[in-house]
């Protein structure tokens, strides 16, 4: 098999991977550590789903639900989240790369 042949069979494995990856997740949006905190902020009792992560330094990435969005952000430190939001500790988070 040629070079280009196994190259261009990888480029199309990895398309259909990020393929199934957005079926699986569906919408996530992306938006900057105090976008997150405002959306939060709308919410009557948020629900939060983070975890840490990161090899060199650590990270913070968090996901939660709002008018049947589905947002997520990364962040450098921890956020300061409403008092009254139930926050469940997730052992690892993967958002695909798009």
């Amino acid at each position: 098999m040629s070079g280009v042949m196994i190259t261009n069979t990888a480029a199309a494995a990895h398309r259909a991977k990020v393929a199934n990856a957005i079926k699986a997740c569906g919408a996530i949006v992306s938006v900057a550590p105090f976008e997150f905190v405002r959306i939060l902020a709308r919410m009557e009792a948020p629900l939060i789903v983070g975890a840490t992560g990161g090899l060199f330094s650590t990270h913070y990435k968090y996901l939660t639900t709002y008018r049947g969005l589905t947002f997520y952000c990364k962040s450098p430190t921890p956020l300061d989240v409403p008092s009254g939001a139930e926050i469940i500790d997730a052992n690892k988070m993967v958002i695909p790369d798009l």
